[in-house]
């Protein structure tokens, strides 16, 4: 199939940066990265800058394929990592806008990379976990509800990817930190500074410059792991009881 790509060229994070249109051939078992790669060989072999995108693992798992497609982040099937995507869901002929993750909490670093490492600075923030390992420990040592496991596991599944901060308005990393804030604090092994983590994480994420939540529900929608926004209450819950309960 025949495709024109509207990619989205920046040299640098204080450079002006602008759509580029480009023709490409693409086959429909290709992964969209796969695509890119065959774009990227043309570009090098006319000795023109190639493409800088971010990928790693292109098994849905690492979450750094960070690209908007057609102004969806990850591209129009929901569920789908852009390293999963692939082209059958195209036709020949089509147009495709590629741009990358836009926030401000998000510099962009060139082309379609950007900077996440505010994500990293959230978690770092939620400090430990107060259970004496030890050694190996059994993993049912400490007995968990089924249903509060499950629910710790759902939110665990977060990749940390950016899609919700992309899809948001504001720009609102509240489904991500709240996802972290959940999977640890569901468990008992987390319980014991849940409120003090809930709070360390959430000035931080202010500190990084992530906008407020307006639950207008697109970073649930777009979340590729599906995460829900019932963890974005929880985590207020958590906030609140913290702020309240301190003597601040």
């Amino acid at each position: 199939m025949k495709l024109t790509l509207k990619v989205w060229r920046q040299k640098n994070g204080t450079s002006r940066g602008e759509l580029h249109s480009y023709q490409v051939e693409a086959n429909e078992h290709m992964s969209f990265l796969e695509m890119m790669d065959v774009l990227n060989e043309e570009l090098i072999s006319k000795k023109e800058d190639p493409i800088a995108f971010e990928h790693d693992c292109r098994e849905g798992i690492c979450g750094s394929c960070n690209m908007v497609i057609n102004g969806r982040p990850h591209g129009p099937n929901q569920g789908t990592t852009t390293c999963q995507l692939h082209m059958r869901y195209f036709k020949d002929g089509d147009t495709i806008v590629v741009e990358p993750f836009k926030a401000k909490a998000f510099p962009i670093i060139k082309d379609l990379v950007v900077d996440r490492s505010g994500f990293d600075r959230i978690i770092q923030s939620g400090g430990y976990i107060s259970v004496n390992t030890g050694g190996a420990p059994d993993g049912n040592a400490i007995p968990i509800e089924q249903e509060i496991a499950a629910t710790a596991f759902d939110a665990a599944e977060c990749i940390g990817c950016g899609a919700c901060v992309a899809a948001c308005p504001n720009g609102s990393a509240m489904l991500f930190t709240s996802a972290k804030v959940s999977h640890l604090g569901l468990l008992p092994q987390g319980e014991i500074e849940h409120e003090a983590r809930v709070e360390s994480m959430v000035d931080q994420m202010d500190k990084e410059g992530f906008g407020a939540c307006s639950n207008t529900g697109a970073c649930e929608v777009e979340c590729p792991k599906g995460i829900s926004i019932e963890n974005i209450a929880r985590m207020n819950r958590g906030y609140i009881a913290s702020i309240f309960g301190s003597s601040k």
